[in-house]
């Protein structure tokens, strides 16, 4: 197995993890189902935790991610906010620049053990 390097990014906030991997899929399950209980279950994931989750990224962000509407008669229901689509793409271009600097340092060390 040739060597090389993996990671994973995590954006903190003052109370521990703003954004991860993980949440950002939630994110976009909640976009895509309307709802944080679909969401939960899409990932097998209790509500419990998810809402925990949710509420974790609204209450560390300047303006809410994920806006939630009870159930009732119609059921409840969630939306992303702009300010949510927003950390969407955010994440996923750090993750990309994350990810691009991994391959170089990859390089970097592979021509440095082809150099021995």
């Amino acid at each position: 197995m040739s060597p090389g390097f993996r990671g994973r990014i995590w954006i903190d906030g003052e109370k521990g993890t703003f954004l991860g991997y993980g949440r950002i899929v939630l994110l976009e399950r909640i976009h895509e189902y309307g709802s944080i209980t679909k969401a939960a279950k899409s990932m097998e994931m209790s509500y419990r935790n998810a809402w925990e989750l949710v509420d974790s990224m609204n209450t560390q962000s300047s303006q809410p991610l994920v806006e939630a509407a009870t159930g009732g008669r119609g059921g409840g229901g969630a939306i992303l906010t702009v300010e949510g689509e927003h950390a969407i793409k955010l994440f996923w271009e750090f993750h990309k620049d994350f990810q691009n600097f991994l391959r170089h340092e990859e390089q970097k060390l592979m021509r440095s053990k082809s150099k021995r």
